[in-house]
Parts: C-alpha cells; structure tokens; sequence
C-alpha cells in the first residue's frame, strides 16, 4: 500500500518538528528486527527523552532539505534507516541503544549528526561514555555540599582556636606567677 502525498508531506512535517526539539539524531540500520524488538528499542529510549522513528531516506532528506544543523547526515541515508532523535538525555540514549544492540545482535549504528557535525561510530561511543544529565548534577551537587561543610568546619574552627590560645596563655601566666612567688 503506497502513502499518499497528504500521507509524506505530514510525515515530513512530524520528522521537521522532531529534529528541531533533538539535540542528537542517531542513524542506525535496522534491517531484520521484528516489530517486538523496534518496540523493545522504543520502549528503553523513551527514559531518556529519545523517539525512535522508522522512515524512508527521501522522506528525512526531505526534512533535512535547508538544516544546516541537520545536513551532514543525507550522507548517512542508505538501506534501512531508523532515526533516534535525542531531545537531551544523549549519553543516556547511547547507553540504551548500546544495550539494545548488545542483547539483538540485529542493528548497526551508522552514524549520528550533533551541533552540524557528522559523528561516526567511534564519536557515538565517546558520547556514550560521558555521565549522564543527572550524575553530572548529583557530582555538582556533591562538590558544592562538601565545599560548604568545609567553610563550616573552618568557621566553627576560628572560636576553638582562639579558645585554647587563650587558655594556653592563661595558663603560662599563672605558670609565670607560680614561679614569682616561690
């Protein structure tokens, strides 16, 4: 069953939509996989914020058609193409791809496109490895608490200090005195 034009200038439209919310677009051959298994691929993406999308290459080269952004990946737009669209999480969406792909042992990553730039497998695979959003945020987070207990520790050390200088020379005068008067 063939689509209709109304059908591919709406599909266009929806792919031209999510490509301007990503930050990430991953290209990967998809070739063999069932139905279950694309709805197992989408269902680990969703955590992230990735949408997995099944189109045809002249439909997304349509899409990309004057996105600079977007460009580089008509080079990437052969065979059976599966675009992961990542909207922010891309270091999670890497990890769940990479997971998919390790228990399928059925898809190939071809490529991504990032900020105009054409990314190969090896680039993917760096991205992958940079903490996630959330861990960079919990690392944050905890530099800044132990940042702040150690300004309070010093500040509650400043009235102890000077305490026992005190006391240390308190305690010399009466021992300067005890030696007077003997």
């Amino acid at each position: 069953m063939s689509r209709t034009v109304e059908d591919k200038k709406a599909i266009v439209a929806d792919l031209k939509e999510t490509l301007s919310e990503s930050t990430l677009a991953l290209v990967i051959e998809y070739q063999g996989l069932t139905v279950a298994e694309i709805t197992d691929l989408r269902r680990r993406l969703r955590p992230s914020g990735t949408i997995c999308k099944v189109a045809k290459n002249t439909l997304m080269g349509i899409a990309i058609e004057g996105q600079e952004k977007w460009q580089p990946m008509s080079e990437l737009l052969k065979g059976s193409s599966a675009f992961l669209l990542v909207k922010d999480d891309f270091s999670g969406a890497i990890k769940a791809y990479q997971d998919f792909q390790k228990a399928s042992k059925k898809t190939e990553l071809r490529g991504g496109v990032m900020d105009g730039r054409l990314l190969k497998e090896p680039d993917v695979k760096v991205l992958g490895d940079l903490p996630s959003k959330e861990q960079l945020m919990a690392q944050i987070a905890g530099g800044i608490n132990a940042l702040a207990t150690k300004i309070a520790v010093g500040i509650n050390e400043v009235p102890g200090s000077l305490a026992r200088a005190l006391q240390a020379i308190s305690d010399k005068d009466k021992g300067d005195n005890a030696t007077e008067s003997e």
